[in-house]
């Protein structure tokens, strides 16, 4: 009951990477309505950075998700469009950001720090200037190999990253969800239904619970 007070007509942004192409959005969107959420708007763009989000770049595919509309997939010439002009659009309570894997260099031996942090602030200094309050949610385990080598010693050192320097978004670390390969993929990153449906549960959960939703929720009584 607590959960669903949390959230009850609170509206929500939610950007995110290619994961957003298959039944995570549908699943999110499900769960928050569940939890009482008013209003949810949810677009992805596959292979997109946290700066992509300030500077817009033309992507390989995406999708986006409306309240209960079904899921719009695009190809090739999607471009991600700048955090400002989403925010000031929807005007949500709550941005949800959900980029980790774009961000976790897993192939590569050497983690690329200042590009990393150049990236995570861009997005995180617009967030604060427009004064929503931000939920930023990490990758999850994957399965070792696969086309995106997602080992998990990189996933932890990406978490270790981002959960230090995203600030001022609330970090959830999606780590904690699950164990090593719990959630089953078809690639080593991407998740079978079932796996974005648990995520999807315990992001949700999550957020409910945190003190700064719980304030907002205070607020708009």
């Amino acid at each position: 009951m607590a959960v669903t007070a949390a959230l009850a007509g609170l509206s929500f942004l939610i950007i995110g990477e290619s994961h957003m192409l298959y039944k995570f959005p549908d699943f999110l969107h499900q769960d928050l309505y569940a939890q009482g959420a008013a209003h949810v708007h949810t677009i992805g763009a596959c292979g997109a950075s946290a700066g992509d989000w300030i500077k817009p770049r033309t992507v390989d595919c995406g999708a986006e998700k409306k309240d209960k509309e079904p899921t719009k997939a695009y190809g090739p010439t999607m471009r991600t469009q700048p955090i400002r002009q989403l925010l000031d659009a929807d005007k949500p309570d709550v941005i949800v950001v959900i980029i980790g894997d774009t961000m976790g260099s897993y192939a590569n031996e050497l983690f690329p720090k200042a590009w990393a942090w150049q990236s995570i602030t861009s997005l995180t200094k617009a967030i604060a200037a427009s004064k929503t309050t931000c939920v930023w949610v990490g990758p999850a385990w994957g399965q070792p190999g696969g086309k995106y080598d997602k080992k998990n010693d990189r996933v932890e050192r990406a978490v270790q990253f981002l959960s230090r320097n995203v600030a001022p978004c609330t970090y959830v670390n999606s780590l904690d969800f699950a164990k090593p390969g719990q959630w089953r993929t078809f690639d080593g990153q991407h998740f079978k239904d079932e796996g974005y449906e648990a995520w999807s549960k315990a992001i949700v959960g999550a957020i409910g619970a945190l003190p700064s939703i719980r304030q907002l929720e205070q607020r708009k009584k």
